[in-house]
């Protein structure tokens, strides 16, 4: 295990490939699956895992569960851990979404699904009905306050205040036990099982405070720069898969394996960290700043961010994240070793890429992407998605000499070298004359490439969610 500091949606179904169905045709269905719950009772069993080749899995629409990406893919931990599981054993992957955990525990009891996925804490009375998997995140509950506003440092000075969360056993067991000592507090628990829904209704000032698990509370901040965590509630609480009480044994004993196995070869750790490795690196300031730089600087800049996407088939809210990280977003921006430009380009780039004016937005940043795209394109093929972008973000900072060197170090030192979760503990020792006396670029400041990676991301996670993609058409004539 990694530690980290209404009418149910029946039959909604979403296979694992995320190019067979929008998430906008999904939440149609369970709207009108929804609907048609309400004119008549309808029961339905998923077949038994022994004679099935489909494992059907409860799920919830959240950041830390199962959502769309930027690039209108299905991603997050469950998802990615859910559909891993369900390739190893050479099955599909259907994902069912459920508005709230008691939804999918109702699902999981009565076998509408094989299990649910949902980042489940474990009860801590447990149920006689269930019975849950190997545990593989610990997360933390804790009250949570718009920093707009005083920290509070107890449950004493918050007599009449709204306190709301969501419907989690464990959150309920500590709110039971609340009550009873603060009868004067008004707590009341969401019915969504959203956590986004959450702690946006305390940024917006809907709700006083809110309690929510610490993983929530970390990725939420990044979207409502005004949240914080005041103090924990109690100690970790473990994440895991739940089972009804008569599951298939031999599917127990095959997720038991799949944890053990994920855990021994890094798999799991890779997978957390894709999700909630880089999201310690910006404080509230910078968010604030880059949000305000978000609606003022960005938004004549769009067209030629776009128009770069349309040549290189880049994303232009990762082209735009890794331009604020660069200059924020100043065309005129210039440092002291003579990098210019909004994009920061180098005189020698420059002249390659036929960039008569680096101050030029428009040419600045389509050359960027040009630079960029040629930067992933020299990744060694063993390093894949997602890694491989974190690498050419690497790349654009300290040049793809010094990044194949820190991959022949990692190699060295017994690390996978196609691994960012491994390749970020290397790229610093770039700088210390032990290690990079020994290679052939000698050195390089390796760790400011992992803080500019980790920047980067949170960027883009935040253009992800209030930017929308390029209209399809764009992205048709990719050049190098």
């Amino acid at each position: 295990m990694i530690n980290y500091g209404s009418k149910p949606y029946r039959r909604t179904t979403i296979p694992s490939d995320p190019r067979s169905k929008s998430l906008i045709s999904a939440c149609f269905l369970m709207l009108l699956a929804a609907f048609l719950g309400g004119c008549g009772k309808e029961e339905w069993h998923v077949p038994p895992f022994a004679s099935t080749n489909e494992l059907v899995i409860a799920t919830v629409n959240g950041p830390t569960t199962f959502y769309e990406d930027s690039q209108g893919n299905y991603t997050g931990l469950e998802y990615d851990l859910a559909n891993l599981f369900a390739q190893k054993i050479g099955m599909k992957a259907k994902f069912v979404l459920y508005a709230n955990r008691e939804q999918i525990e109702d699902a999981v009891i009565h076998h509408k699904v094989h299990f649910g996925a949902a980042g489940l804490t474990i009860p801590p009375d447990g149920s006689t009905d269930l019975v849950y998997g190997p545990t593989y995140l610990g997360v933390i509950p804790r009250l949570v306050y718009n920093s707009t506003g005083p920290k509070p440092s107890g449950f004493e000075s918050l007599s009449g205040k709204r306190i709301a969360c969501i419907a989690d056993p464990a959150i309920r067991e500590i709110v039971s036990s609340l009550k009873r000592k603060y009868p004067d507090v008004d707590f009341s628990e969401m019915k969504s099982e959203s956590s986004d829904e959450l702690l946006s209704s305390l940024s917006d000032g809907t709700t006083d405070y809110a309690i929510a698990y610490s993983n929530q509370i970390d990725i939420a901040a990044h979207y409502y720069p005004n949240i914080a965590a005041a103090f924990d509630l109690a100690g970790p609480r473990r994440l895991s898969w739940e089972f009804p009480k008569d599951a298939d044994p031999a599917l127990i004993r095959k997720v038991q394996d799949f944890f053990d196995g994920i855990e021994k070869d890094g798999t799991l750790q890779r997978l957390v960290d894709r999700y909630y490795g880089h999201i310690y690196r910006l404080d509230q300031v910078d968010i604030v700043s880059f949000l305000g730089s978000m609606d003022k600087e960005l938004p004549p800049m769009i067209a030629y961010f776009q128009e770069a996407e349309s040549l290189t088939g880049i994303d232009w809210r990762l082209l735009a994240a890794l331009s604020y990280q660069e200059s924020h977003w100043d065309p005129h921006a210039t440092s002291p070793t003579g990098v210019r430009g909004i994009m920061m380009l180098t005189s020698d780039t420059a002249d390659r890429l036929n960039v008569s004016d680096r101050l030029d937005a428009r040419q600045s940043i389509v050359a960027g992407a040009r630079y960029f795209a040629k930067l992933k394109d020299s990744i060694p093929p063993e390093v894949k998605e997602p890694d491989r972008t974190w690498y050419a973000l690497a790349a654009y900072n300290l040049g793809t000499a010094h990044l194949l060197d820190a991959m022949k170090l990692a190699k060295q030192l017994h690390r996978n070298p196609d691994s960012w979760v491994d390749l970020k503990d290397t790229l610093p020792l770039l700088s210390r004359s032990g290690y990079f006396g020994t290679l052939s670029h000698g050195f390089a400041r390796g760790g400011e490439a992992v803080v500019m990676v980790a920047n980067i991301r949170n960027f883009y996670d935040i253009l992800g969610k209030y930017k929308q993609p390029s209209p399809p058409m764009l992205g048709a004539n990719l050049l190098r």
